[in-house]
């Protein structure tokens, strides 16, 4: 009997890759060089010049490169300085890292549902589960589109409440220009393998909007060191450097990225907008191409969005054939040998929240979109060919569960 396709072979035509996008031998080259040159190979003038790059490609003041996007969200819930009774709004359809952090500080989370056309939550689906505890919304910017900041801002300014974006999807992404990340009170960016850049394998952003707390940022970022404040006759009089606190009873982490990723940041950093394009016309060119199946409906883009496409999702609504989502799943992966996979398990339904009492919510449309979702390849190195067969499995696939 002949094996079927599954995570761990080799027979597929088209994989789900692990990698975003390739890099050129430029930006090979200058990893190669910061690894020989390079002194210190980590918070050195690499870091500086990236994270003023990046402050100023967004248009704003502070960004801190640090290791990974969980780092920049642990540090967002840090300086949110939540407690236990305080409340905390992030929607359940996100991957758990946006979540953990902020369960760590005591804090109870409520669970926001989704819109059911754009796939991310809006002001309605906030207001659904606000209470007068709420201190801090975390909105999610899923899959490269942007939730609708405008209203979420002016509704947390009036309920005093801290807005954290997790933009981990969603580079590039914007509302009338406006990029993702430049709303809230902090934001928090992802340089994971799978991004539309990728720092070596991870990284990440934070941007802090009040300068204050952008250096209390930076001294939690790396083990509370700073310089001394005193006139010293000597460099090393009292020691090198001296280790304080940035917020009462915190204690700071290690979370800096070194200087091979910080300079490949920066460079990368020139490539984003033609990236996030070639995304954008991969998904015109399929979601075109299959605009006569209705029971397969993309990401609903309000006029005045730019979505970034960091990944190309749908619900499958076979219901009105008598099919479901596992059967066209089934048909991509072992006839057309295309890696199709599903996204993201409510955050309610897993075992680490359940048993944290975080189990119960009211999010029917989280459930309904995940119940029927599906996320096909998408990374931006696919061959034209792929591509081409990625559209023609997909009709035939659609085609099939109609007629059966």
């Amino acid at each position: 009997m002949k094996s079927k396709p599954d995570n761990t072979t080799q027979d597929w035509i088209l994989p789900l890759s692990g990698v975003g996008a390739k890099y050129t031998e430029e930006e090979i080259e200058l990893v190669a060089e910061v690894m020989r040159a390079a002194d210190p190979q980590t918070m050195g003038e690499n870091l500086r010049a990236f994270e003023q790059k990046f402050a100023s490609w967004h248009g704003v003041s502070n960004a801190l490169a640090v290791a990974n996007c969980t780092c920049a969200l642990e540090l967002a819930a840090v300086l949110c300085q939540l407690k236990p009774g305080d409340e905390v709004i992030i929607p359940a359809h996100t991957f758990c890292a946006t979540a953990i952090p902020f369960a760590r500080t005591g804090a109870t989370i409520l669970w926001a549902d989704i819109n059911p056309d754009t796939r991310v939550m809006d002001l309605d689906t906030v207001k659904k589960v606000y209470s007068d505890r709420t201190r801090a919304i975390v909105v999610v910017h899923l899959y490269g589109l942007m939730c609708p900041m405008p209203e979420i801002i002016e509704f947390a300014e009036e309920h005093d409440c801290l807005v954290v974006e997790d933009c981990a999807q969603a580079l590039g992404a914007a509302i009338d220009g406006r990029k993702a990340g430049t709303f809230g009170d902090y934001a928090c960016f992802s340089f994971q393998t799978h991004k539309s850049i990728t720092t070596l394998g991870e990284g990440g952003v934070l941007i802090v909007k009040d300068s204050e707390n952008a250096d209390r940022a930076f001294g939690l970022r790396h083990n509370g060191i700073r310089g001394f404040t005193e006139d010293r006759a000597f460099y090393w009089h009292p020691a090198m450097g001296n280790v304080d606190q940035d917020l009462p009873g915190i204690w700071p982490y290690n979370f800096c990225l070194g200087e091979a990723q910080c300079a490949l940041g920066a460079r990368l950093l020139d490539r984003v907008e033609k990236l996030n394009q070639d995304r954008r016309d991969r998904a015109d060119r399929i979601r075109q191409a299959l605009m006569e199946f209705t029971e397969l409906s993309f990401q609903s883009i309000p006029e005045n969005h730019t979505h970034a496409y960091y990944c190309l999702s749908a619900w499958y609504g076979g219901e009105c054939y008598g099919k479901c989502r596992d059967q066209f799943m089934k048909l991509m992966a072992f006839k057309h040998r295309v890696q199709v996979i599903v996204q993201y398990y409510p955050l309610y339904r897993y075992p680490l929240f359940v048993k944290a009492g975080l189990g119960n919510a009211e999010c029917p449309e989280t459930d309904r979109f995940f119940d029927s979702m599906v996320s096909v390849p998408f990374h931006h190195w696919m061959t034209s060919e792929q591509e081409s067969h990625l559209i023609a499995s997909m009709k035939d696939t659609l085609w099939e569960l109609r007629e059966q």
